[in-house]
């Protein structure tokens, strides 16, 4: 089945094929990578079926574009990509396709470390995606530096930080140090949540839909004089919905 999808991006690719197919490069379709992969998670939060199915095809024509556009340029197949995830799922479960006696998460991290090791990692945070979300990717630089020792005991030391970011921010002269004191925060943040077991990405983007749920109710309550209300009688639509439990 997935042989008709690989013609398909092939004549798409090919002489006489579409104009703007023909144009792409790895890095112009990446962004639409990144895109359809959060579609898919949507997709997954809303529990909808039908756009699960859909949307993860639209993912698999992004792999099966990739593969194409490396195939054209003499670099490797989608066959080549197949077998190398399948290549390093069998190597990461070797409890289960090996002689290992047990496995788990830290046997799957002990693989993971030996791989960054063969490739020459300099640093324990070697490996991480700088395109991941930036919430995401701190939580990652925080758990990668955790391993090695470099963390807070507990809970107590992250929120101490998060004061201490604040003052900072509160204390900048300019612009640029403002940002930055707000990137510390916002990290220091992440770092608390951590501590907490909480996804900082997962929180943000649940904290996200409900200011989305809850002004499309305060809208749909204003009704037509909504724009020009004051803004204590937005604040007190606002309280309404979220005390009514409405989203």
């Amino acid at each position: 089945m997935i042989d008709r999808l690989v013609a398909i991006m092939a004549r798409l690719r090919g002489p006489g094929g579409c104009e703007w197919d023909r144009a792409q490069t790895w890095r112009t379709i990446a962004p639409y990578t990144i895109e359809e992969a959060y579609e898919v998670a949507d997709a997954i939060t809303r529990d909808d079926v039908a756009d699960i199915k859909d949307e993860l095809g639209d993912l698999l024509l992004q792999v099966v574009f990739h593969s194409r556009i490396a195939e054209e340029r003499g670099a490797f197949t989608l066959a080549d990509v197949v077998a190398a995830i399948s290549d390093k799922m069998e190597r990461r479960h070797p409890h289960i396709f090996g002689d290992a006696a047990d496995g788990g998460h830290h046997l799957w991290e002990e693989v993971k470390a030996a791989e960054r090791a063969g490739r020459g990692a300099g640093s324990v945070v070697d490996g991480i995606a700088v395109a991941l979300p930036a919430l995401m990717r701190a939580e990652k630089l925080q758990k990668r530096a955790a391993r090695i020792g470099f963390d807070w005991p507990d809970a107590d030391g992250p929120r101490a930080k998060i004061d201490e970011e604040l003052a900072e921010v509160e204390s900048a002269a300019t612009d640029d140090d403002r940002a930055e004191e707000i990137g510390d925060l916002l990290f220091a943040v992440v770092n608390w949540a951590r501590h907490h077991n909480v996804d900082a990405e997962a929180a943000l983007r649940q904290a996200n839909d409900k200011f989305d749920r809850r002004f499309r109710a305060i809208e749909s309550a204003g009704g037509d004089a909504f724009a020009a209300m004051s803004l204590e009688d937005k604040e007190h639509l606002w309280q309404t919905v979220a005390k009514a439990g409405q989203t």
